[in-house]
């Protein structure tokens, strides 16, 4: 397993084109019990019900009004027995959530001590080991791979994937992420996101399923052409370098119009030799577009030319 000492390119490489291990932190809630298929399949937005063992589907917690309160994975383990896995943070919400629509359902819900391990790359699927629990296809725009979920305390990159596999940090993580334009809670997804914002639609909704929790407003915005005020874009920055970063928080201002954003994810892509970047930008602002960044120093404001293009950044 190479570690410590490959640089930031080769970590890029291995998670496009080879195959990047990185330690992907993840919350993750048990929900079982004789009435957890029929719970969740009221709760989720994504069709649960020809789930077999070890399968896994993207989903969607929306609350009442249809706003995400939860971006999750439901896997099921056995009948009557699921697992939830989110983003790192998220797990005392999701188990919140659940709960307070839980009535009259025989169902327990709790968080659990299990880790994840993430490969992506071409060669991702050939360095994986036995070891973990669920094996999970990932496909992301562009992109494709595994998550390896299991408990914590058997969790281990060395007995989880092949030494072939080349160990990532978080930078060069969220270059592919952010080129592949995978949005994060609490970074593009946060109170009052919307799912169609962020283009999670297509990835976490059925509509053949019938009624859940927040079916209202997705289903009118998709009668209606997926029309919302805002969308998730990609942003490349021309002028910035990697000692500029990071630039969360940044302003964007379109050339064309007083619409404008902040940057919710940024990192240096080796790939595009450039910081590249995710925002939400009114849809009048059509990528690609001219827009410009400004950012604060110590030694005043700095602006760069920057241009927003469409997701993902790189086929």
């Amino acid at each position: 397993m190479s570690g410590d000492l490959v640089s930031l390119a080769e970590q890029y490489a291995a998670l496009r084109d080879g195959a990047g291990a990185y330690r992907l932190p993840r919350d993750v809630v048990s929900v079982r019990g004789p009435d957890a298929l029929l719970y969740l399949q009221g709760q989720c937005s994504q069709d649960i019900s020809a789930q077999e063992d070890g399968e896994s589907a993207e989903a969607l917690l929306l609350n009442p009004q249809g706003k995400i309160d939860a971006y999750l994975r439901v896997s099921r383990l056995a009948p009557g027995e699921y697992l939830l896995d989110a983003d790192a943070g998220t797990g005392q919400a999701i188990v919140a959530r659940l709960e307070r629509f839980k009535l009259r359902v025989d169902v327990t819900i709790e968080p659990v001590e299990w880790s994840c391990i993430a490969v992506r790359g071409r060669a991702a699927e050939k360095v994986v080991r036995e070891g973990a629990t669920l094996v999970l296809p990932v496909s992301w725009p562009g992109r494709s791979g595994v998550d390896l979920l299991g408990p914590t305390e058997v969790a281990s990159l060395a007995s989880w994937v092949d030494e072939e596999a080349v160990e990532c940090g978080d930078e060069a993580w969220d270059a592919v992420r952010i080129e592949a334009g995978v949005p994060v809670a609490g970074r593009e997804i946060t109170e009052g996101t919307i799912a169609a914002e962020v283009g999670l639609v297509e990835r976490t909704v059925s509509f053949t399923k019938g009624c859940f929790t927040g079916q209202e407003l997705v289903a009118r915005l998709d009668a209606r052409g997926t029309k919302v005020a805002r969308r998730l874009v990609g942003v490349e920055i021309a002028g910035a370098t990697p000692e500029d970063l990071p630039l969360t928080g940044a302003s964007v201002l379109a050339e064309n119009g007083p619409e404008s954003g902040l940057l919710t994810s940024v990192a240096w892509s080796p790939g595009l030799e450039s910081a590249v970047a995710l925002t939400l930008l009114h849809r009048r602002v059509e990528p690609p577009s001219a827009v410009e960044v400004t950012w604060e120093t110590e030694a005043g404001s700095r602006r760069s030319a920057a241009e927003a293009r469409p997701l993902p950044l790189v086929a």
